[in-house]
């Protein structure tokens, strides 16, 4: 992978981690890193899935495809963020 790929799914990953971050409701105590790469991987992830239903080229904007990824986005930081609530809090 050369260093324009890199940094084009870093700046893809934060994009579908914030959008991702936008559709859980409330307030999410986690680092931009983090969101980033649960936005990468719902990225990849996404596409594989696009992919597999025929679905990843399609004329124009991959609407199908951007959905899947933000909707994987979504599921990532909700699960982060209700590992890392119960962790935080003390009985």
């Amino acid at each position: 992978m050369t260093v324009t790929g890199i940094i084009t799914a870093l700046i893809v990953g934060l994009i579908i981690g914030a959008l991702g971050r936008l559709v859980v409701p409330g307030k999410q105590n986690i680092p931009i890193w983090l969101t980033m790469v649960i936005g990468v991987v719902a990225a990849l992830l996404g596409t594989v899935i696009a992919r597999a239903f025929g679905v990843e080229s399609t004329s124009g904007i991959d609407w199908i495809e951007l959905l899947f990824q933000v909707v994987l986005a979504a599921v990532g930081v909700a699960l982060v963020v209700g590992i890392s609530g119960r962790r935080g809090v003390t009985r």
